[in-house]
């Protein structure tokens, strides 16, 4: 995979990530919501940083769809966790691709979400996985494209 293809894999994801936080922050519970607002403004940030990336890089930005398809319906504060957990999970994979791909600052600052998605996953399963991004590794298996 080429730097530029895992820059616009991850923008994707963000896009994807900023979109399932809305319907996070719309179901959790009052003592989680900081929580949410904070990933979900770290995600717009890193949606935003990756999109200048990839013109710099020489590309044009991937759009983010008008809607995604959630991986289970959403009904519940319990549910609005467990998808915020998946959305951190499929981030790591992407980030992970991206530390492959990329060198030097990129790859730090890959390396560098790939770390906070894995904090974020944590704390909203309240247990992680060994070998967080790598879906041949990982309990779950979550992994975006």
């Amino acid at each position: 995979m080429s730097t530029l293809d895992a820059v616009q894999a991850a923008l994707a994801a963000e896009h994807a990530a900023v979109y399932g936080y809305g319907v996070v922050g719309g179901r959790i519970c009052d003592d989680r919501e900081g929580e949410a607002t904070a990933a979900y403004a770290a995600h717009r940030a890193r949606r935003d940083a990756l999109a200048r990336t990839v013109r710099d890089l020489g590309g044009k930005p991937v759009a983010a769809a008008a809607a995604y398809a959630l991986p289970f319906a959403v009904p519940d504060e319990a549910a609005a966790e467990r998808l915020a957990a998946v959305l951190e999970d499929r981030i790591a994979g992407v980030y992970s691709d991206l530390v492959r791909a990329a060198e030097g600052p990129l790859r730090r600052e890959a390396a560098g979400a790939l770390r906070e998605a894995a904090v974020r996953a944590v704390r909203w399963r309240g247990s992680g996985v060994a070998f967080p991004g790598l879906a041949e590794r990982t309990r779950t298996g979550s992994r975006a494209r």
